[in-house]
This record gives C-alpha cells, sequence and structure tokens, in this order.
C-alpha cells in the first residue's frame, strides 16, 4: 500500500498523466484495507516499513482493528460451540470431525434457527462479538456475515499459513449466557483455553510482521465506522481499538461511529462519504467531528444505538448487499428517532 502510494504520480505519468506531488495523503479501506489503513498510520510503521509514507488522515472501515484479536475471537466461538455441544475437550484443530455434531446441536436450521442450546451459545456469540447491540439479532438471522466465522472453526492458528506458530490465545477471555449464572460459570470452566506460541507473529527480521499490528500509536486525525450487526470482523474490533488508542494517551485523536448495518461492511455510500469528508474538515479546518461511545455498555445495548450516523437513503451506487439489507433492517427494528 505504501509503495503506491510512493508510485502513484510515477503511475500517472505513464498513462499520459502529469500530476504535482500530492501536499496531503489520506488511507481508507474496507475490511481487511481497514486493517492495512490503520497499521500504516500507527508509529511502528513509520519506524519499520520499508517504504515509509507519511499519511495525514484515515478512514478505516469495518477494519480488522484489533489485527490477531480478530482470531481469538474465532477460537472463543470454537471453543465455547463445542462446550455447549457436550464436546468440550475435542482437538480444536479437528473441528471438520465433529462440525455436524456441533451444528446440528446448536442450530436447527444453520444460522438462523437456534435450537435451544443454540439459543445460549448465540447469547455467548453477542458478548464475545461487542456485548448487546441493536443489530445483533439481525446479523444471525440475515445479515449472512456469522458463516463466514464459523468457517474459520478447526484452524491451527497459523492463519492459513502465514505464520509459523499458533497465534491463538483464549486466555483473556471469559463467556457469558444470558439469564444463566449457572450454566455460565459450567462453561467458563469446560471450554477449552487457547495458548499462543510465544512471538508467533513477531517483527521480522525485515522489520515488518506477517499480520501487522494495531498500538493505537497514531497522532493524526481517524474516522472509523462499523456496521453493528457484522459478525465476521465484529463491531468488538472498535472497542477493542479504543481501548488500545486510549491507553497510548491518543484517544483524541480517534473519532468511531456504529452503523445500524445486519452483515460485514454494508454501509450506504453516504455514510462513508460523510466520514471521509468529516476526517477532511477535521484534518484541513480544525473541525473535530462528533462520533459514537463504543465501550460504555449501557449506551451500546440502547435501541437507538447508531441511529446517529446511519443514513438508510439509498443512491444509485450502492452494493448489491446493502441495497437488499437495508429495507429489511428497517422493518425489523424501531424506528430511529
Amino acid at each position: 500500500t505504501n509503495a503506491l502510494a510512493l508510485e502513484f504520480n510515477k503511475i500517472a505519468a505513464a498513462n499520459s498523466r502529469t500530476l504535482a506531488a500530492p501536499s496531503r495523503l489520506y488511507i481508507t479501506g474496507h475490511s481487511m484495507g481497514g486493517h492495512i489503513t490503520g497499521a500504516a498510520i500507527e508509529d511502528e510503521a513509520a519506524s519499520t516499513a520499508i517504504n515509509k509514507v507519511k499519511y495525514h488522515g484515515a478512514v478505516p472501515m469495518c477494519g480488522v482493528m484489533g489485527d490477531a484479536e480478530l482470531f481469538n475471537q474465532f477460537a472463543a466461538m470454537q471453543v465455547t460451540a463445542q462446550a455447549l455441544a457436550g464436546v468440550p475437550s475435542y482437538p480444536t484443530a479437528k473441528f471438520s470431525e465433529i462440525q455436524a455434531l456441533v451444528t446440528g446441536s446448536l442450530f436447527t436450521t444453520f444460522p438462523s434457527v437456534p435450537t435451544a442450546q443454540g439459543v445460549k451459545y448465540l447469547s455467548v456469540v453477542k458478548n464475545i462479538t461487542g456485548g448487546e447491540r441493536p443489530l445483533f439479532d439481525q446479523g444471525i438471522a440475515f445479515g449472512g456475515s456469522f458463516p463466514s466465522a464459523y468457517g474459520t472453526f478447526g484452524s491451527d492458528g497459523t492463519v492459513s499459513g502465514i505464520l509459523n506458530k499458533n497465534v491463538l490465545d483464549t486466555n483473556a477471555y471469559t463467556y457469558a449466557i444470558d439469564g444463566d449464572a449457572a450454566g455460565t460459570a459450567g462453561l467458563n470452566t469446560t471450554a477449552q483455553k487457547m495458548t499462543a506460541a510465544a512471538e508467533a507473529n513477531r517483527l521480522r527480521r525485515d522489520g515488518l510482521r506477517w499480520i501487522p499490528q494495531i498500538n493505537g500509536e497514531f497522532k493524526i486525525p481517524v474516522v472509523s465506522i462499523h456496521t453493528l450487526g457484522d459478525l465476521f470482523v465484529p463491531f468488538s474490533m472498535q472497542q477493542v481499538y479504543q481501548k488500545r488508542t486510549a491507553a497510548k494517551g491518543n484517544g483524541g485523536w480517534l473519532v468511531q461511529r456504529a452503523i445500524r448495518g445486519a452483515s460485514h461492511c454494508d454501509f450506504t455510500v453516504a455514510e462513508q462519504a460523510e466520514a471521509f469528508d468529516d476526517m477532511i474538515k477535521w484534518e484541513r479546518d480544525g473541525i473535530k467531528p462528533a462520533g459514537d461511545d463504543v465501550v460504555t455498555a449501557a449506551t451500546v445495548a440502547a435501541p437507538t444505538y447508531g441511529c446517529t450516523y446511519t443514513r438508510n437513503t439509498l443512491g444509485p451506487d450502492e452494493s448489491g448487499t446493502t441495497r437488499a439489507l437495508r429495507p429489511a433492517i428497517l422493518g425489523s427494528t424501531p424506528a430511529c428517532p
């Protein structure tokens, strides 16, 4: 990404377009591109990147803002699924051998119709992925992103061979089944604990990491947006990002917005454009935009959470997913004020 930024003028010249050198560089991206956006603006990237670029502002959207913590969440989803399906100690890397049993124990129709045990499991998934919030139920019922997370079960922890060692670690997780204290205690006792290998994602000799790391060490305007019903790159990624950034004393540089989408990256064009425009006004004019509190549980759980920056009017350039899902969302949730 940085190499492309540095070559942009040369590429333009090679295509008969002469451009002045840019005075400002902004970066934005979706999903893995959101992860790259977040990593590219970090102090670590400024120090270790082979191609060094100074960005002036960023808009990561539906991004993997917790880097490897996303894979820990997938692992947490798996060990709790196994525990609630009655096979807590089965080797996690051999999930394919018990997948039918686990899925059948938890779902009558996957993933939209859970069994009684599956209702408990989905409350665990909700709490792993950001806690009580609007659009979680729609994300399961018709959002379509949860099967992608479920499809990661059985990982050996190398993230499909990107790493040489296991990076998965669930030791920091405490699981919760809504309204079931005894079941919660039992689940936390029986669910397997996965522990990462030491330095599984260490800096390489060339100064890079196989999985870029986001530490919250940046001092440029960032406006980040995320849909609430996303279960592939869940809303919890924003919570991880906020906590890391605040811990480094950089919370004033981060504005986050919750969007009432039911899937992965199903933003309207207006939501994306508004976030980018507001970042530009912040960087250029010093007008810091407002955002949402992503970490206070009572705030996130409010039925109207995410209404402030959701723009449901569809334009001609919407994705097929957004165009299909927004009417279903509006038909199954309370109206925003």
